[in-house]
């Protein structure tokens, strides 16, 4: 009962088990009162770049993936073939060109957006739109035009005619002379 403790030492431990705190405090090791931090999984956030909140830019922005931004930008901002997201705290200041645009925020400059815009409630957009499809939501300000733009099909080519044989119309003098027979 007395030696449980020098028992409890002489034991071996496992190498890539770290110490618990408990055996660290008996140590007089310093503890940190922060969480620890959990490791992020990096397929989580492939593909997506954010701008903090703290975050100012003046010039352009030209993103090959998923951007959101919350801080501030001034200039244009282009993701050709992929979803701009304007956080609650952003402020931009930019003509924007992008596949998909969510709002939580404030633009002023106009927007292309290929495929769909949604305009959530609290933001504020001010400026042209032009778009395929789009969502306003109550409380949501709008200033501006929109103009809704018909995404083009994929042309197929014309497809030929089956190789059946059409009655071919009768010629003219043909017709003239039913035309003159007596009726019975």
């Amino acid at each position: 009962m007395w030696n449980r403790r020098k028992e409890e030492e002489s034991l071996p431990r496992p190498v890539s088990a770290p110490p618990a705190p408990s055996e660290l405090s008996r140590e007089g090791i310093p503890m940190s009162t922060q969480p620890g931090r959990v490791p992020e999984s990096h397929d989580s956030v492939k593909g997506q770049a954010v701008l903090g909140k703290s975050v100012l830019v003046k010039g352009s922005i030209l993103s090959r993936e998923d951007l959101t931004i919350d801080g501030e930008v001034e200039g244009a901002v282009d993701l050709a073939d992929h979803r701009l997201t304007v956080g609650p705290n952003a402020r931009i200041k930019a003509n924007i060109q992008a596949r998909e645009l969510v709002v939580l925020g404030t633009i002023h400059g106009n927007v292309e957006i290929t495929d769909r815009i949604d305009i959530r409630r609290d933001a504020k957009l001010v400026g042209d739109i032009r778009t395929a499809r789009i969502v306003i939501e109550d409380g949501a300000y709008f200033k501006g035009n929109i103009d809704i733009v018909k995404a083009e099909p994929q042309k197929a080519p014309p497809a030929k005619p089956a190789a059946e044989p059409e009655a071919a119309p009768a010629p003219p003098a043909a017709m003239a002379a039913r035309a003159s027979e007596p009726k019975r």
